[in-house]
This record gives structure tokens, sequence and C-alpha cells, in this order.
């Protein structure tokens, strides 16, 4: 994590914002069970915060749990349970559609879901993110087009229709599976909806839908954080690109909502509800 981290917020303290990012990171496991974070000096760069800032925010953190100071510059991450978490297998698969807005923190959360249960996590960057490029680039286009005519109606179809192919070949060999995608348009279309059920439960797998909310400002700062060459036209036009996000959206089909915002609760406890709820209606 040695890139320069984004401006922060000023409307929420900004240590309690960078422990809320690595606190996510932790749990996700970007940061293993022994890692040691880097220095409060390197940090501070990173963010552009002062060291009293990012030792308030290791302060945060080591009374969570999640950080053990083995002198006054070393900092290890503490998640002992990270690997040792047993695979859920149910008699039947799930399959937990996440979608939500680009810097939303759904690839975080899917994380979080898949360490938890062992299932497996298909996220559409991660899937089809190196043909995409090839096809856009012999199509003329750059690479990290992600606003064109040619990438919204030719190639973006295929990513999603790949991508819900690769979870229907797990849900039949009886795996349950995490697909994560913005699936903006698609969770706007009822139809689209009420076919992706139906289609999985022909094959006997439960579908659940969540929606990861982000407000502008935590959106835009994931966004720069994660530095990927694909979100450039987005932080170069943002207000118009911003034009063209509701964040007062919902999905109009049943659903679960997770607050990625700084002041919510953490990702984890928010997941660990959802799979509560999951699988607690597991049908017997």
């Amino acid at each position: 994590m040695s890139s320069p981290r984004p401006r922060l917020s000023r409307s929420e303290s900004l240590h309690q914002q960078i422990a809320r990012q690595l606190r996510n990171e932790i749990t996700a496991g970007v940061w293993q069970d022994g890692d040691t974070l880097p220095s409060s000096r390197d940090m501070a760069t990173q963010w552009n915060v002062s060291v009293f800032t990012i030792n308030e925010a290791m302060r945060v953190l080591s009374d969570q749990g999640l950080v053990v100071s083995k002198s006054r510059s070393k900092r290890v991450v503490r998640l002992p349970d990270q690997e040792r978490r047993s695979p859920v297998r149910l008699r039947r698969p799930n399959v937990i559609v996440v979608g939500g807005y680009a810097g939303s923190g759904k690839t975080e959360l899917g994380r979080i879901l898949a360490r938890a249960t062992g299932w497996a996590i298909l996220d559409k960057d991660s899937l089809t993110r190196p043909v995409v490029e090839a096809a856009l680039e012999v199509m003329g286009l750059s690479p990290h087009d992600r606003e064109s005519e040619a990438y919204l109606n030719v190639i973006r179809p295929r990513e999603y229709e790949a991508l819900m192919d690769a979870a229907e070949e797990n849900v039949e060999c009886g795996n349950s599976a995490i697909v994560t995608a913005p699936f903006v348009r698609e969770l706007r279309d009822d139809l689209w909806v009420s076919r992706m059920h139906s289609r999985f439960a022909s094959m006997e797998a439960r579908v659940h839908l969540v929606w990861v909310y982000c407000d502008a400002q935590t959106m835009q700062t994931y966004i720069r954080r994660r530095g990927a060459a694909r979100d450039a036209a987005k932080l170069a036009s943002w207000p118009e690109y911003l034009a063209g996000v509701d964040t007062a959206f919902r999905p109009s089909a049943e659903h679960y909502l997770i607050d990625n915002c700084v002041s919510a609760d953490p990702l984890l406890e928010q997941a660990n509800e959802v799979l509560k709820s999951i699988l607690g209606t597991e049908p017997a």
C-alpha cells in the first residue's frame, strides 16, 4: 500500500476515516495476519496527514484488536482467525449478487463474504479485464475506455454474460458463489432480475441481491485510492460523471442494503448480518 492516498473528507474525523479503510482492508484479506504495516511517517505521507493523525488511527485499530504495536515504528496486523474459517456447504447453492457504483466497496464486501464462507468470488474486473482491454485495443479504442458507445453496447453485455456463465458453472457443480460487479443497468431491469432468479431456481439455487450504497464523496475517495487506469476519465471529469450517478437508487427487487459510508458500521459487521439472514433462511 505504497501509493499516495486520497484527500480525506473534513466532515469526519481524519483518523477514523483512515482506521475504517484499513479495517476494511484487513477484514477483506488485503492485509494478512502477521503483516507489518508501513511506518507512521510513510502512512502520513500516503494519506497527506500528520503523524499524530496516523497514530490516532492506529490506536483505534489497536483498541479493536486488529493491530499490535511491536515497537514505536512497527505495527503488525492481528487477525488470527483469518484463515481458520470452515467452508459453508449448503444443500442448495446460494448466489449472492453484489452491485453498486464504482468505488462503493463491492469487491471488499465480496471478499469479506467469501472469506467467511469459502464460497467462490467472481469479480467482473478480475475475470474479464484482460480480455476487455485487448478487445478495446483491437477496436482502436483505449484499453481503459469504459464510457464509449462501443464499450457500453458491444463489450459490456459480453462481460456480464461471461460473469453470469461463470456463476452458473459453479452452481452446476454444487458450489455457492459471490458475484461482484456494478450491475447498475441490470438491477434497474426487473425482467433481467426475474430471468436471473428463474435461471438459478431451475438449478435449485437461491439468489440474494445486495446493493452497496456509498455517498459521492466517499466513492471519490475510494476511486482515487485504488488508482485504476479505467477510472481516469471519471476522476478527470468528476462533476460530469457524478451527474450520471444516482446515489439514491435502490433495486426494486428484494435486496440487502449495505451502507459503506465512512460513518456507517464496519463492512464486516454488515456482511455478517447478511450471512446470518441468508443462512438462517436455509431450507431444511
